[in-house]
């Protein structure tokens, strides 16, 4: 305990030693509490520069689920045998941690560092990314552009993509207060990609140019044989219109855009790494599939029935969610109208999306969403809201595939801010899949044999539905 007092002295008398280090006093940042809300891309302000200043904030949620998952599987499927979803237990899930480390280093500068501290994908902590926001040039000399920098911001960084405006609605691990539902899109794009964005806002008119070195997990060797070898740029936009017409109506419609040509280690739809928002749903325990080894010479097959142990997540991105698993390119849009008339607000989201499957293959697929979600702000302070969301994702999952899948969502919630960093919600969820195939065949070939291994498709006839509660604090 000494020590810790000793430490908190070394810091006072740090403080006190340096007087111009001030806590808090940042420019252009968007608000991590309810006053955050709806605050889309990024904002100026008229904030003094009062020298170096730090900030800390940080974003915790705790979850109470009790929903329950089927599907239309039979216990014995042939060759495999002894196949059942887990029961999902009423009970708390892994709660979100994260951290914000930010400082204003010059008038119109500051730096961000967004940290997971307690996340699905890693038992330790790990930043998600970090980023210069640059709203002034006069690091340069004073006033230099300072008529385009007036409605001009530069982001530089890995950080969260700002392609569509979605996202800024969503779930981040622990950041999920501004998300008016427990759930994100069925088809979540969502990454941190090492970029630069450009934005040019002026008289309600919305824009974003930027780039980004395609890459999810930074590396200067060569991809892995089956993938392209080379890496292309991926470039993003947005483009559109913001508005308070009146106290009472806010108007907002925006077009987004991001292409690779040649993709990195994973696309748009398969980065997110905090969850989708219900834990071990539609997921199976310990079953059995069936390894057939053909050999080329004799042509006698070889069944190999092995023990599989149970996923953490029913496919390689977490549970529920539609991953078109784009592997060599792909190109997507995203339109997104939002209009506020006093406490009433409805938010859309249209998106297409395009890409192929295997390295230097260009047969296109699709895959195509749509959202909306209408919410009810009432109270003294809007601190109490009613929520409804109907979203559908249909496509192919590969260019073999002869039909499209469909999942859809219906979403009802109900919140009350206590305060404007303290958040608690209640929603009802009920998901479902259409036209899953009731078993997956993946197929590997050497020089002497042909190796099929068979599984059971946990969303051949999947739905899962009931109760969330969550408690959120952000500041």
């Amino acid at each position: 305990m000494r020590k810790i007092y000793l430490l908190a002295a070394g810091l006072l008398s740090l403080t006190a030693a340096n007087a111009q280090v001030t806590f808090g006093d940042m420019q252009n940042q968007i608000s991590r509490s309810k006053d955050g809300i709806n605050v889309f891309d990024v904002q100026k302000d008229d904030k003094e520069f009062k020298g170096l200043s730090i900030d800390l904030g940080g974003a915790f949620n705790m979850d109470f689920q009790a929903t329950n998952s089927f599907n239309d599987q039979p216990v014995n499927n042939g060759d495999i045998t002894g196949y059942r979803l887990l029961n999902n237990q009423n009970n708390f899930s892994l709660p979100g941690a994260d951290m914000t480390i930010a400082a204003q280093l010059f008038d119109g500068v500051r730096v961000n560092l967004d940290v997971y501290l307690a996340s699905r994908h890693h038992n330790e902590a790990y930043a998600k990314g970090g980023y210069l926001q640059i709203d002034k040039l006069d690091f340069i000399k004073r006033d230099f552009l300072a008529d385009v920098m007036k409605y001009a911001t530069i982001k530089i960084g890995q950080m969260e993509n700002n392609y569509g405006d979605a996202h800024f609605k969503s779930s981040d691990n622990g950041s999920t207060l501004k998300n008016t539902f427990v759930g994100n899109n069925i088809m979540n794009a969502f990454s941190t990609q090492m970029g630069i964005e450009v934005y040019y806002n002026r008289n309600g008119w919305v824009s974003m140019l930027g780039a980004t070195n395609g890459n999810l997990n930074q590396s200067n060797t060569e991809l892995a044989s089956g993938y392209n070898t080379v890496v292309s740029p991926t470039v993003l936009a947005k483009f559109g219109y913001d508005k308070q017409l009146d106290k009472d109506l806010r108007v907002r419609l925006t077009g987004s855009y991001i292409h690779s040509a040649n993709m990195g280690n994973a696309n748009i739809y398969s980065s997110s790494r905090s969850g989708f928002g219900y834990w071990s749903v539609l997921n199976n325990a310990a079953y059995s599939t069936v390894t057939n080894v053909k050999n080329k010479e004799t042509g006698v097959v070889t069944p190999s029935p092995t023990t599989v142990a149970s996923n953490y997540s029913s496919t390689s991105t977490p549970e529920g969610t539609f991953n078109p698993n784009f592997k060599n390119w792909y190109t997507s849009y995203m339109i997104n109208p939002f209009i506020k008339y006093k406490g009433l607000e409805f938010f859309g989201t249209i998106e297409l999306a395009s890409g192929g499957d295997n390295a230097k293959t260009d047969d296109k697929r699709t895959a195509d969403q749509y959202a909306a979600e209408l919410v009810y702000r009432f109270g003294k302070s809007e601190q109490f809201y009613l929520g409804g969301k109907y979203n559908t994702v249909s496509g192919k999952l590969s260019n073999a595939d002869a039909n499209k899948v469909s999942v859809n969502k219906v979403e009802a919630s109900v919140g009350w801010f206590m305060t404007k960093n303290i958040l608690a919600k209640l929603e009802y969820v009920s998901q479902n899949y259409n036209d899953y195939s009731q078993t997956t065949t993946a197929t590997t070939s050497t020089p002497t044999s042909i190796t099929t291994t068979t599984s059971a498709n946990n969303f051949y006839g999947g739905k899962f539905n009931g109760l969330v509660f969550e408690a959120v604090i952000s500041f």
